[in-house]
């Protein structure tokens, strides 16, 4: 059985935080440091890949990509304006000597959080995928194409997954914020499995299921983990906060490790934890906070080692700087190897 991918978000100005304990940890290192805009894929900064070579001495085998989000739907409308951005990337891909690069298209078909968008997005997102992959081809054997979906059967619905996956190395299926800004009822964001008594029927398992259903091989699913928090105020104070209508949106909450220091068991929150979800959340009688954290984590890990899907992946590696969260991940997905 190969290995289970571990790989790690990590944003341009944090890259320079990483230890040599975190390279070793990780398999694959996605920077998030490119954009698409004005119809060209470029880095919005040097900041992060210039760590590389250091990383690398760190740990030769780790596979370090650039992170890819931004305008894509315009440019993607022709097949010129596919193929500037394919040729975009793989110039970046051979400039600064990287693995690969990961594409972020939030979302294709759906404009919500304020991104262009257009039906044809469906069938673009493929054929920038195949032009990617052509472009890579050219630059060297085994360059990595990754890309970040969304979690709900809108991505399914929005896109040819199983046309898609034959360019793609690793498919990323973010399976946090599956609740959050959009809504204003309680719940967990980056739950394992389907809640019991929610409207909001999402989970990692559910998604991962749907993505296999539409095409895409296990071998090649990674499922996400939360290092950050959603959090809703002004809620009811009965069922601990669970499922009840707040005042607020899920909002970006603390990070990892700021509830380790202020939140957890303290200052009036308590935690709790949701053995159908194996999801972990706080409540303080008015505020409600959904992550993830040790025992969440390792319940992904042991699911994708028993399912057979490829790995686990986390946004973002700077929300815990204590490195409580990735040492879980680390240990559980490599119980047994020789790792």
């Amino acid at each position: 059985m190969s290995k289970k991918i571990l790989a790690g978000y990590c944003i341009n100005e944090n890259v320079k935080d990483l230890t040599a304990d975190d390279a070793r940890k990780l398999t694959h290192l996605n920077i998030a440091a490119g954009t698409v805009r004005d119809g060209r894929a470029v880095l919005v900064s040097e900041e992060g890949v210039s760590c590389i070579p250091q990383i690398r001495k760190w740990n030769p085998e780790l596979k370090c990509s650039v992170c890819f989000g931004g305008e894509f739907s315009t440019p993607c409308l022709t097949q010129e304006g596919r193929l500037q951005i394919a040729e975009d990337l793989a110039a970046i891909v051979r400039r600064y000597g990287l693995d690969g690069v990961d594409i972020d298209w939030e979302y294709p078909c759906c404009g919500e959080n304020g991104l262009e968008a257009n039906p044809a997005d469906r069938k673009t997102y493929t054929l920038l995928l195949e032009a990617i992959r052509n472009q890579l081809n050219a630059v060297g054997d085994h360059l990595l194409l990754t890309s970040a979906v969304g979690a709900g059967q809108y991505f399914l619905d929005s896109t040819q997954m199983k046309d898609v996956q034959k360019y793609l190395d690793y498919v990323y299926i973010m399976t946090y914020d599956l609740r959050g800004a959009f809504q204003i009822l309680t719940g967990h964001h980056t739950n394992l499995y389907t809640p019991v008594g929610d409207i909001f029927l999402d989970s990692a398992d559910s998604a991962a299921r749907a993505f296999v259903a539409a095409g895409v091989p296990k071998e090649k699913i990674a499922i996400g983990m939360a290092f950050y928090t959603r959090m809703w105020k002004g809620v009811p104070n009965r069922y601990n906060g669970y499922l009840q209508i707040a005042k607020t949106r899920g909002e970006y909450g603390p990070h990892y490790d700021e509830l380790l220091a202020d939140y957890i068991d303290k200052n009036g929150y308590k935690r709790y934890w949701d053995d159908v979800c194996k999801a972990p959340y706080l409540f303080n009688g008015d505020t409600f906070i959904s992550y993830d954290d040790e025992q969440s984590i390792r319940c992904k890990c042991d699911y994708v080692r028993q399912q057979g899907y490829a790995g686990v992946f986390y946004w973002e590696h700077g929300c815990d700087t204590t490195r409580t969260l990735l040492r879980a991940a680390h240990e559980s997905l490599y119980i047994g190897d020789e790792h």
